[in-house]
């Protein structure tokens, strides 16, 4: 299996614009939980008895991402420290890829302007998947990631 858990961004149905009757000044995309488990099988099970479904990762390479309704937990075993805040751009919480949305980049020029400290290994000039983190002042990672 695929360490991107058979996930295909161009594979998921589209919208045109993301909603702008929503509150909020900056277009982070979906909104989820990044958890940093001890036992992948005993986190899948409880969240599972919970009402949660399994819909992406690789349970061999130490995570899942798990549904209910339009919530989204992900579960993530050894790869980063502390549990995240975790914003998607480009993606709705319904999982319909947004096809006009702010992009990173423009994201992380907002925050930077914002007077935020941003870390980020985006390459200028470049275009697609990227990712950012910064940190809330009461020491939450928040991650920032563009699948496309």
């Amino acid at each position: 299996m695929s360490d991107d858990g058979g996930f295909d961004p161009q594979a998921l149905p589209t919208v045109p614009t993301a909603d702008h009757s929503l509150p909020g000044s900056v277009e982070l995309g979906v909104f989820s939980l990044s958890l940093n488990v001890a036992d992948l099988d005993a986190s899948h099970d409880f969240y599972r008895k919970l009402g949660f479904v399994a819909t992406g990762g690789d349970p061999d390479s130490g995570w899942l991402i798990l549904k209910n309704g339009e919530t989204t937990l992900g579960l993530f075993h050894g790869m980063f420290e502390r549990n995240m805040l975790t914003f998607n751009p480009g993606l709705t919480t319904r999982m319909e890829r947004i096809e006009a949305f702010t992009d990173i980049r423009d994201v992380k020029r907002s925050l930077e302007a914002a007077g935020l400290t941003v870390e980020s290994t985006i390459e200028a000039g470049s275009s697609g998947p990227a990712s950012l983190t910064l940190i809330d002042p009461d020491g939450n990672p928040i991650l920032i990631d563009q699948f496309f």
